[in-house]
């Protein structure tokens, strides 16, 4: 299981790409369990998470600077290859000497670059399942992940459906698993 943020981050990286490689040609219009999202939306949503990283992390550009430049599709002809190159980029980028003790200026305010980390990766994760959804591949997630993931989402649970981008959290049934507990908190069942 792995250890350190840097470790977590770099394996929710490594369990969307498999899905990414995993899509087939046809899939990429696919619904997924992200209601307003097809399967190219979803993976372009992800990438562009990912591609946020360097301006934010190593340049120390804010969310106003950056602007518009990573809107619209991010995938081009080659998703996957679009995929691996802003994951290498985010891996590279949080790995600095010093980045995760960096403060970046997010949409909702300045926020350690280590929350930032953690919260990219429990997204990651939880969108992993959903791809595997939606391609019908194996939605497992690995018992480590799920488990960091649950750490972080949490404290801020509650307010994710207000927020519009979640589903109302679900009741979790007795004896659930963590992986039921993490998809009912982010308003999907396992």
């Amino acid at each position: 299981m792995p250890e350190t943020l840097l470790e977590q981050h770099a394996a929710a990286l490594r369990l969307f790409g498999e899905r990414v490689r995993a899509v087939a040609d046809a899939q990429w219009d696919a619904p997924t369990p992200c209601t307003e999202w097809t399967v190219r939306d979803l993976v372009n949503h992800v990438t562009g998470e990912q591609r946020w990283i360097p301006p934010l992390v190593t340049d120390g550009r804010t969310v106003a600077d950056v602007g518009d430049e990573l809107s619209g599709d991010l995938l081009g002809e080659d998703p996957a290859a679009a995929w691996e190159r802003a994951a290498a980029a985010a891996r590279e980028a949080f790995a600095a000497p010093g980045a995760l003790d960096r403060t970046v200026t997010l949409s909702y305010g300045p926020t350690r670059a280590a929350a930032y980390c953690s919260e990219l990766t429990a997204d990651c994760v939880v969108h992993a399942w959903d791809l595997a959804r939606a391609i019908g591949g194996d939605d497992r997630l690995p018992a480590g992940l799920v488990e960091f993931s649950i750490k972080e989402v949490m404290p801020y649970a509650d307010g994710l459906a207000a927020s519009g981008m979640y589903a109302e959290p679900l009741e979790v049934p007795a004896g659930a698993d963590a992986q039921t507990r993490l998809l009912a908190l982010l308003g999907r069942r396992g």
